[in-house]
């Protein structure tokens, strides 16, 4: 089996390149995780518990830190793992932590806005 590498063959909406899309995906990686991180602790102020067992494990020991510090593995190991795929491919792993954060997020806001 061989392969001749990775070409993009497709183009990026308004001629994006591969690494402006990262660019973007990370602020959004940022964002989100600001924004789990605190509609997270409003909910647990409202009495609203964490589905998570991981999280909720994490947070009931450590707290914020404990929160924060998943967060901080979760996207060093995104980091770590980055340059194994080739360049075109690289997105996809901001994507990856912002699209389930950014899911935690609504999630988060429809439930507390239930229990308000």
């Amino acid at each position: 089996m061989s392969s001749d590498g990775t070409h993009l063959r497709y183009a990026l909406p308004g001629g994006m390149s591969p690494a402006a899309l990262e660019r973007v995906l990370w602020v959004l990686v940022g964002l989100s995780l600001i924004g789990d991180v605190v509609t997270t602790f409003v909910g647990l102020h409202l009495g609203l518990a964490e589905s998570n067992p991981v999280a909720r494990s994490a947070i009931e020991g450590y707290g914020l830190v404990g929160m924060l510090a998943l967060k901080g593995i979760a996207i060093g190991i995104g980091l770590l793992c980055r340059p194994l795929l080739p360049s075109a491919y690289q997105p996809v792993v901001p994507a990856g932590l912002a699209l389930p954060w950014t899911a935690a997020v609504c999630i988060n806001v429809y439930m507390i806005s239930t229990a308000i």
